[in-house]
């Protein structure tokens, strides 16, 4: 498994997660936990980033999910707790889309691949032939 689809799903459990915490908790316990999960989502984000090695969808999603991440941290550290309630709602599905986007920008990548080398390994290889007539019957 690539570490990219790895990181994908992390950021979904950790939105899914932040989108729940936000209606289920007190205020104090929500600003606490979208200040710690924000961070780890920008790590994990910023990863995405440094590994994207000219996958432009890759460093798209990375980016946009650091700016996501890194605005959770921040309203914590900023807003009043019933406002961090609502920024993290509303950042963490945005987070979610995004780490859902990537996931499917994997997957296709992934899917072309294995159908490219599937197409080009029928035309490469020569069928087996033995007295002028085919083997594989």
């Amino acid at each position: 498994m690539r570490i990219r689809y790895l990181s994908y799903l992390a950021l979904s459990v950790m939105a899914a997660f932040l989108i729940v915490a936000a209606k289920a908790f007190a205020l104090s316990t929500v600003a606490d936990i979208a200040l710690g999960v924000g961070i780890v989502m920008l790590i994990v984000s910023l990863s995405i980033l440094a590994r994207s090695r000219g996958d432009l969808a890759s460093a798209l999603v990375g980016a946009v999910s650091a700016l996501v991440s890194a605005w959770i941290v921040v309203s914590t550290l900023v807003f009043s707790n019933s406002t961090v309630d609502d920024v993290t709602f509303y950042s963490a599905i945005v987070a979610g889309v995004l780490a859902l986007v990537g996931l499917t920008a994997h997957e296709l990548r992934a899917e072309r691949v294995v159908h490219s080398l599937e197409v080009g390994s029928d035309e490469r290889q020569p069928e087996p032939v033995c007295d002028g007539r085919p083997l594989a019957a």
